[in-house]
């Protein structure tokens, strides 16, 4: 294979990924011929079919799944060695891939935005995303580091927790129980809830906690984000349940408020997390250092204060 390029194994890994010429296209800003003929001619090196089409569906053929593994190690290698060469140049420049849970990302973004402020030189991908996808990314070993709640026991990974997360009980400011002190859990079981969808982090948290209580609650709606469960819950479709993290502009102006509800909040924690035996780059390295120590002083202040009773504003006129 003395034929074989870089240049032909980038073009077949985006392919493989997208299993989609068009989109590999669009992501390398090549034209979808150009993508197709360096595909061609590296099957031609190979000696084998890469893909397979099936109708308007593309699927890897044998060969194509053991190259696309062997590709992707290439890749990774080729970025060690880059971010290897950065560190000996002060850390000048290098690469930093990062994945987040969706509600990590009101708080991991300004852990970002300072870690880039620092390190002006350094390019960050981030990628924000749900429980699923990211366990993928992580089982891939795609990304270097990931944020998100507790990853699960089965998986080699090593996990760090840096930061609480309080999931709360969520009401619009003017609802019966608004105000009230150690409302009895089989009490809030009753009224209707709007919550994250099956196999979120927080969706399994809720579930363990009430079946630990030995309570069942009532599902209204599921929704598939936090800022959606935040407009249903203020519109009154029903009480909902999230990380407080996501709260803070919604409490201050009194457009929700957190109920005081005995055993809640439910203790929950963010985890930094990559795959077990993974070589960090050093600027990875360097922002798993800034999360564990900066990542605790940015847990949010508005929960010992978020189950007073609302002051409402007079109105106008």
């Amino acid at each position: 294979m003395k034929n074989l390029t870089f240049r032909q194994l980038k073009i077949f890994e985006t392919v493989a990924r997208h299993l989609n010429y068009t989109k590999a296209a669009q992501e390398l800003h090549l034209t979808q011929p150009a993508v197709s003929m360096q595909v061609k001619q590296l099957e031609e090196v190979i000696g084998l079919p890469l893909f397979e089409q099936m109708g308007r569906k593309t699927f890897l053929t044998e060969a194509g799944g053991e190259l696309y593994r062997y590709s992707r190690t290439i890749s990774a290698l080729f970025a060690e060695m880059d971010d290897v060469f950065g560190a000996i140049k002060g850390m000048e420049r290098g690469a930093l891939s990062v994945s987040v849970a969706t509600t990590a990302s009101y708080f991991s973004t300004r852990l970002l935005a300072e870690f880039a402020r620092m390190h002006p030189q350094i390019q960050i991908s981030l990628d924000v995303t749900n429980r699923e996808t990211l366990l993928g990314q992580l089982e891939r070993n795609e990304r270097d580091l990931v944020i998100m709640g507790r990853p699960p026991a089965d998986m080699e990974l090593d996990a760090e927790p840096f930061m609480d997360n309080p999931l709360v009980v969520l009401a619009p400011s003017g609802h019966p129980l608004a105000g009230l002190t150690s409302i009895p859990l089989a009490q809030v079981a009753k009224e209707s809830f709007v919550v994250r969808e099956q196999g979120s982090g927080t969706r399994s948290a809720i579930e363990r906690f009430f079946d630990a209580n030995h309570v069942h609650f009532s599902t209204v709606i599921e929704l598939g984000s936090n800022e959606a469960i935040k407009q249903a819950v203020i519109a009154g479709l029903g009480l909902g349940i999230a990380s407080v993290h996501t709260l803070e502009m919604e409490l201050e102006t009194g457009r929700l408020v957190v109920l005081d509800v005995e055993g809640f909040p439910i203790m929950r924690h963010w985890y930094l997390v990559h795959r077990k035996g993974k070589r960090l780059s050093p600027v990875a390295q360097a922002f798993r250092s800034y999360v564990l120590e900066e990542g605790p002083k940015l847990a949010p202040a508005v929960l010992e204060s978020s189950t007073r009773p609302v002051r409402r504003r007079p109105s106008g006129g």
